[in-house]
């Protein structure tokens, strides 16, 4: 199988293709995760996906809505990957919106100045040992 020239595919060769996830291993533990759904639906790794097929992915705070534009089981570069697929406008703005309400939040929330110190580090480790015992 090519480019374009397949009808059925794997979702997870699919995905992989697609430039989704690294590896095929990693696209199979999102999808048995519930990370990947088709028409609303979770699916199996073997479930095999057709141009104009609906999928929803979650990775990390993103979620993407895609419509299956093109099938292919080889890896290629990106500008190829991304004309296999096309995301929603209404996926486009829910990321938009999302990445700058974490930005807005972001400032807010207290983060330590840097590294701990010696004195901070065995105040952690004495107040972990604590919570183990």
């Amino acid at each position: 199988m090519s480019t374009l020239s397949a009808e059925k595919l794997r979702i997870d060769k699919w995905l992989w293709a697609a430039r989704f996830f690294k590896t095929r291993s990693l696209a199979k533990a999102a999808i048995e995760g519930g990370k990947v759904q088709l028409g609303g639906q979770r699916v199996k790794v073997s479930r095999e996906i057709v141009v104009g097929d609906q999928l929803r992915i979650r990775q990390g705070w993103d979620e993407r809505d895609v419509i299956v534009l093109g099938l292919s089981d080889q890896r290629r570069g990106a500008p190829e990957a991304q004309a296999l697929y096309e995301e929603t406008e209404e996926s486009i703005a829910r990321r938009e919106q999302s990445a700058q309400a974490r930005k807005l939040a972001g400032g807010m929330i207290d983060r330590p100045p840097g590294k701990p110190d010696k004195r901070a580090r065995r105040q952690i480790h004495r107040f972990q040992n604590l919570n183990d015992a």
